[in-house]
C-alpha cells in the first residue's frame, strides 16, 4: 500500500510538472494590462540608471576639472583616464537596465501565446537579453 501510494504521488508529481510546461495563453486584456505595467516599471528603471550615470559623470568630470585647477599633468591624467573609465561603465549599466527593460515587456508579451510557441518566445526573449547584455560587455570594456 506504501508503494502503490508513493508511486501514485510520483505520477500526480509528473503531471503537475508537465502540465506546467504547456501554460495556458492570458487572455489579451490580462496581457495589455502586464505589458502596460512592464512598460512603466522598465521606463522608472531606465530613467534610474540614466540619473545615476549623469550624477557619477557629474562627479567624474568635477575631479577632472579640479585636477586641471590644480595644474597637475599627472592628477589631470589619472582624473580623465577615471572619468572615461566611469563613462564606459555608466555606459554599461543603463545599456543592462534597457536591455533587461525590453527583457521583461517582450517576456510579458509573450503571454499571449500558450503551450510551446510561449516557451519558445520566452527563450528568444532571453537570448536576446543576454546578447544584448554581451554587446553592452564589449562597448564596455573596449572603452577601457
Amino acid at each position: 500500500m506504501n508503494m502503490r501510494f508513493h508511486t501514485l504521488l510520483m505520477i500526480a508529481a509528473a503531471g503537475l510538472a508537465l502540465g506546467g510546461c504547456h501554460k495556458q495563453a492570458e487572455s489579451p486584456a490580462e496581457v495589455q494590462q502586464d505589458v502596460a505595467k512592464a512598460q512603466a516599471e522598465s521606463q522608472r528603471d531606465v530613467a534610474d540608471a540614466q540619473a545615476d550615470a549623469r550624477e557619477q559623470m557629474a562627479d567624474a568630470q568635477k575631479d577632472v576639472a579640479d585636477a586641471q585647477s590644480d595644474q597637475d599633468a599627472d592628477e589631470v591624467a589619472d582624473a580623465t583616464r577615471d572619468a572615461n573609465q566611469t563613462d564606459a561603465n555608466e555606459a554599461f549599466k543603463v545599456a543592462v537596465a534597457q536591455a533587461e527593460a525590453d527583457h521583461r515587456v517582450a517576456v510579458e508579451k509573450c503571454e499571449a501565446l500558450s503551450g510551446n510557441a510561449q516557451k519558445d518566445c520566452k527563450d528568444l526573449a532571453d537570448d536576446q537579453l543576454q546578447q544584448a547584455k554581451r554587446q553592452a560587455e564589449q562597448r564596455r570594456d573596449g572603452a577601457g
